[in-house]
């Protein structure tokens, strides 16, 4: 569908309006005071649902989403004068780059604020699993727990075990920080091979490391990167951490190794299809099960909405947004209305 150039947004008489999908607190909204109307979702960390999104996409000129929100021509064919699309996550996989920006939409997101966040958690996890904490207390809670076992709960040294660290990213490159920290060995792998001490092909990785955390966007290579072939191929006894995306890992796969105690344990933050988790998985006690909250920290979080709320103010006065995804298209001009920006991106 034809996209339709709207007005000018100083010859619109009423404020574009803004979607924010969950509540933000209101001393978060000073960036766009005075520039829009800003409807907010709920509170309490839900979002607004998608039939609710799709019913205001009328009106919306610009949508702040929390990374859960799929924008694709559904969407766009609802909301002729949408501007931009600010993502308060990592991951855009969600959001059809390509269409926006035939439909002259922006795409952003929030790519460097939940990095320590992420690598926190991913450290965390691989204590919980390696020190048995989470089976261990749920023991104590049951009331099961009737003298000093010594020997009945040990786990792993963390010093001297391999970590393989898939994708060396921003992410991957600050866990590999910590994980030095605890007496680690850190190998890595990445899709551009490097020079740099540690880089490991993958195949090789998956044999030698005792842990294998996963950090990659989910893309058309990594859709499936851990299947039943490469799960196999991970040294029995080894963990499995996966802070990246779902769809990254085979779950029926990864159950079936988890069965054969051919992997110890893994941590998944993530799943092929939020929030169901596999029932199979929930009955592990040797797998710890988190929603989706590896980059969630009160500090991330506000850093997040901030940028969002000010690539959403930037488009609306006219300006170039940072962390941009995609190159929207002007339909009337056949040119790219950001490329006049391009000489100060930080006005």
């Amino acid at each position: 569908m034809p996209r339709r150039h709207t007005a000018p947004l100083h010859q619109i008489s009423s404020r574009p309006v803004v979607l924010i999908t969950t509540a933000l607190p209101r001393s978060q909204l000073s960036h766009l005071a005075g520039l829009a109307r800003i409807v907010m979702g709920p509170p309490g960390g839900d979002t607004m649902p998608r039939a609710r999104v799709l019913q205001m996409a009328p009106q919306l000129a610009g949508i702040i989403s929390q990374g859960e929100l799929t924008v694709d021509a559904e969407l766009l064919d609802r909301a002729p004068s949408l501007r931009i699309v600010a993502s308060a996550s990592v991951g855009v996989d969600k959001l059809d780059l390509s269409l926006m920006a035939q439909r002259g939409v922006y795409a952003t997101n929030a790519p460097t604020y939940f990095v320590e966040a992420t690598a926190d958690y991913t450290l965390g996890a691989i204590l919980a699993l390696m020190r048995r904490l989470t089976e261990a207390d749920r023991y104590v809670r049951s009331g099961r727990w009737h003298r000093f076992q010594p020997g009945a709960w040990d786990g792993g040294l963390l010093k001297d075990k391999v970590l393989g660290i898939v994708g060396y990213g921003a992410i991957g490159r600050a866990v590999a920080r910590r994980a030095t920290g605890f007496g680690l060995k850190v190998i890595y792998y990445s899709r551009t091979p490097s020079k740099e001490p540690g880089y490991t092909p993958l195949n090789r990785l998956l044999s030698k490391a005792d842990i294998v955390s996963l950090h990659v966007p989910l893309t058309v290579d990594t859709y499936g990167l851990m299947n039943s072939s490469r799960l196999d191929r991970m040294k029995r006894g080894a963990y499995l951490i996966n802070t990246a995306r779902g769809r990254v890992v085979d779950e029926a796969a990864l159950i079936r190794v988890l069965n054969s105690g051919q992997l110890a344990g893994a941590a998944l933050d993530v799943f092929a299809q939020e929030p169901q988790v596999p029932a199979a998985l929930r009955r592990h006690n040797n797998v710890l099960l988190t929603p989706h909250l590896g980059g969630g920290t009160r500090e991330s979080r506000l850093m997040a909405w901030s940028i969002c709320l000010s690539n959403v103010a930037r488009v609306l006065a006219g300006q170039y947004p940072t962390h941009l995804q995609n190159e929207p298209i002007s339909t009337s001009t056949g040119t790219t209305p950001a490329r006049q920006y391009r000489a100060q991106p930080n006005k």
